[in-house]
């Protein structure tokens, strides 16, 4: 089942691109395997799949072990506490949800010297949902070029969870600002090449507005 499920979402992908006039390579999956066993990656790896994210450290750090046999790379798109810093410095290949320079500074000095750095996303609260985390719009330019400058990471660009949007009009716009937003920290000499937007409901939505990474979890695993 999982492996028809990735075929499946890769087909949704390439449909996505070659509507938007876009290469299918230039959008990557990342398969969200929250709460899903180490037998589900297995599987989701056999169909070749690399890339996995989850939002809860400690199951993760242990599925990482279990895993440890395969080349996967590790994902952490969950929230970050400080206590939690150090295992994500220590065993993730990713970490998409950076929004405060303490979480950075924790993490670079965390990190262990034989790893390749950190590749970091800040997360962006596009749409100012109260509830959300996320760094505001606003601040984003300042705490990118302050990251840029930590050893031990390398800023790759960023991501959103933004509200479930009505239709597809609607999540293109709010996907659009996070493009904006990402050209213009371009244009202020940040060299970044990552998108983290769109998951199962509205990754063509995503895709279409210039995503690079869609993070699907519940098309390839199933509901949780």
């Amino acid at each position: 089942m999982i492996a028809n499920n990735l075929q499946g979402v890769r087909g949704r992908i390439a449909q996505a691109c070659q509507a938007s006039g876009r290469r299918p390579d230039s959008v990557a999956l990342l398969a969200v395997s929250k709460t899903f066993g180490a037998d589900a990656v297995r599987q989701a790896h056999a169909a070749g799949q690399l890339a996995f994210g989850e939002n809860y450290i400690q199951e993760a750090v242990d599925k990482i072990s279990a895993l440890a046999d395969l080349p996967l790379e590790w994902h952490c798109i969950g929230p970050i506490q400080s206590n939690k810093t150090r295992l994500v410095a220590a065993h993730f290949d990713w970490a998409h949800t950076v929004d405060r320079l303490k979480t950075a500074e924790r993490l670079s000095a965390q990190r262990p010297p034989h790893l390749a750095p950190l590749q970091v996303c800040i997360q962006v609260n596009i749409d100012g949902g109260p509830t959300k985390a996320g760094v505001a719009p606003a601040d984003v330019l300042a705490l990118a070029q302050q990251i840029a400058a930590l050893p031990g990471l390398r800023l790759r660009g960023l991501m959103t969870i933004p509200e479930p949007a009505p239709d597809f009009a609607a999540a293109c716009a709010v996907h659009a600002q996070t493009r904006t937003l990402f050209d213009a920290l371009h244009a202020q000499g940040l060299a970044l090449d990552t998108l983290s937007m769109g998951m199962t409901a509205d990754l063509e939505a995503a895709v279409h507005s210039g995503s690079t990474m869609v993070r699907v979890g519940t098309a390839i695993f199933g509901r949780r």
